[in-house]
């Protein structure tokens, strides 16, 4: 039944993509220009240089007018992007031509999570995701038009050399080594006393490790799991906590990259507190405060640390009962995204475990992502991960471990990963097919100014959900949405006369960032929702339907707070 149903979905997206045709909109963003000492003129794109060329507005090619005729008569668009300036006002404005299939954008989305609720097994759901998204654009050569095209690029290959390589051979030397069964010892030692004092330091690790998103769940989740496992703290539980003190906690102590990367989007012209980059970087720390989702997601899994969450979903609440009376730290028929060989420790013969190995590489990791952020604005990850790999092999060699017995414990480390690296990669390439079918672009796109304006940050909530839980991405979730929802806040800030319209952008700012990050927090098809289940050994959908009801309180909540601050701003 279940193949029956993928080859109709599949004959079905191939049919769409043979006989819909694709409807072009224009999105235009004011953007900063500088020139250089040759009077070339060129913006900043992802930290460098772009170099571009600019139009007189009044001989643009991409206006309304031309892009309704290319819609209406089914044309190829004569280019996709122009750069205008205004003669009078010497503001420069970049028109983007962008694509999508109406409600069928949402289709690689939807058939990968559909089949991931209906299959539980996520590496078929998110290529049938993938297929559906190729057959949609026309790409038929699945293998070099999406797969290859995709992983070769820089920032895959970046998340293949840390999470495969680094991250596996990491993990394969603290199996090897007994790290971290000296780590969970010495931790039940000196602190853990049971599932409780387990579980807060797993939520302590999660604010310790601000950086947030990926970086935060692999390190949080490693450290901890070993200890958790030994007092019996179900996987459920572990991993609902890893994952909700990544992004939540990376955007309060935003000590990172997020405001570099989020003030690039949120350029509104006319607005004078939006004028500048640090203006832009003061906005988004003025704001942080107001990202209820955030502090309440990060303040639920400190209640659920010290057992005293108030709402405990009933899948998450059987998970603690089943753990803490069997022993069991999976449901019945789960599938742990953790690999067996790291279940088992291979010690060799002589070599005796010590928490130096686990704690030396775990510091240098630290103090390198941090140093380098402090140095150079951006913590250089993959080089902090190298480094702690280096030192582990390094120490394990001076405290009597053999070359061979040291390669041998990274061979395993990466057979261990290997499934769920591919998972991983699988979930970032379905991200970026779903911002080529447009399925973001068509959701914002509906969006009217007809609007209450107090309705406005919530209908901004709801609308960053659905696009972060269908691309798995908050990142690109902001690249779609903060460019449209700015302007747009703002536009109805002075169309309503509202007294205080910096509150007001403030809200909506708030709602959207933290919309992001809840859809991507819970989509099954995020790297960090892969990640917290690989990292803890929980079951991918497992970890989906226990943490949806847990953050979907903390959204409730935020959204009413948003509501009601933004009546008050008329």
């Amino acid at each position: 039944m279940l193949a029956g149903l993928f080859f109709g979905i599949m004959l079905g997206c191939f049919y769409l993509g043979k006989t819909v045709s694709p409807t072009y909109v224009l999105e235009q963003m004011t953007i900063d220009v500088h020139t250089d000492d040759l009077e070339r003129s060129y913006y900043i794109y992802k930290e460098t240089p772009r170099y571009i060329q600019l139009v007189n507005e009044y001989d643009a090619i991409l206006t309304s007018s031309t892009v309704d005729y290319w819609n209406t008569y089914q044309k190829e668009p004569l280019i996709t992007e122009e750069f205008t300036i205004n003669p009078s006002t010497q503001t420069v404005t970049q028109r983007s031509l962008v694509k999508h299939w109406k409600w069928w954008s949402l289709l690689p989305a939807f058939v990968a999570i559909l089949l991931c609720w209906t299959t539980k097994e996520p590496l078929s759901a998110l290529f049938g995701g993938i297929l559906a998204g190729a057959l949609l654009l026309g790409q038929y050569n699945i293998t070099e038009d999406v797969l290859v095209r995709h992983v070769s690029s820089t920032s895959s290959a970046g998340v293949l050399i840390l999470y495969l390589w680094l991250l596996g051979g990491l993990l394969g030397m603290w199996n090897r080594t007994g790290a971290a069964k000296a780590f969970a010892q010495f931790m039940t030692t000196h602190f853990v006393r049971g599932p409780k004092s387990a579980k807060l330091v797993a939520w302590g690790l999660g604010v310790l490790f601000f950086q947030g998103g990926s970086i935060s769940t692999v390190l949080v989740g490693t450290t901890v799991k070993p200890l958790a496992d030994k007092q019996k703290v179900s996987h459920e539980e572990l991993a609902y906590i890893v994952d909700s003190t990544a992004s939540p906690i990376a955007s309060q102590i935003a000590l990172n990259a997020w405001p570099a990367y989020v003030q690039s989007f949120i350029y509104v012209a006319g607005v004078s507190f939006l004028a500048t980059e640090s203006d832009r970087i003061t906005f988004f720390f003025k704001s942080v405060p107001f990202c209820f989702y955030a502090i309440l997601a990060v303040l639920g899994t400190f209640l659920l640390s010290i057992d005293k969450a108030p709402l405990i979903n009933k899948q998450l609440k059987s998970a603690i009962q089943r753990s803490r009376t069997t022993g069991e730290l999976d449901a019945p028929g789960a599938s742990p995204l953790a690999a067996k060989e790291l279940e088992s420790h291979d010690i060799p013969e002589g070599y005796s475990p010590h928490v130096i190995d686990f704690m030396a590489p775990l510091i240098v990791l630290i103090v390198t992502a941090i140093g380098t952020f402090v140095a150079y604005g951006s913590p250089q990850v993959r080089v902090a991960f190298a480094l702690s790999l280096a030192t582990s092999m390094g120490l394990a060699i001076a405290r009597g471990m053999t070359l061979k017995d040291t390669i041998q414990g990274i061979g395993t480390g990466l057979k261990s990963i290997v499934m769920g690296s591919i998972i991983l990669m699988f979930a970032m390439i379905i991200g970026r097919v779903s911002q080529e079918t447009g399925g973001g672009t068509y959701l914002v796109s509906l969006l009217g100014d007809a609007l209450p304006y107090f309705l406005l940050p919530v209908f901004l909530q709801i609308l960053t959900i659905i696009i972060g839980f269908s691309t798995g991405t908050s990142w690109g979730t902001y690249a779609v949405a903060f460019p449209l929802a700015m302007p747009l806040a703002w536009a109805i800030a002075q169309s309503h006369g509202l007294a205080h319209p910096e509150l007001f952008m403030t809200i909506c700012f708030a709602a959207v960032m933290d919309g992001s990050v809840f859809g991507d927090q819970c989509s099954p098809i995020s790297d960090t929702t892969v990640l917290s289940a690989m990292c803890t050994g929980c079951d991918l959908m497992d970890h989906v339907k226990t943490q949806i009801p847990q953050a979907s309180q903390a959204a409730i909540i935020a959204a009413v707070l948003w509501t009601t601050i933004a009546w008050f701003t008329a």
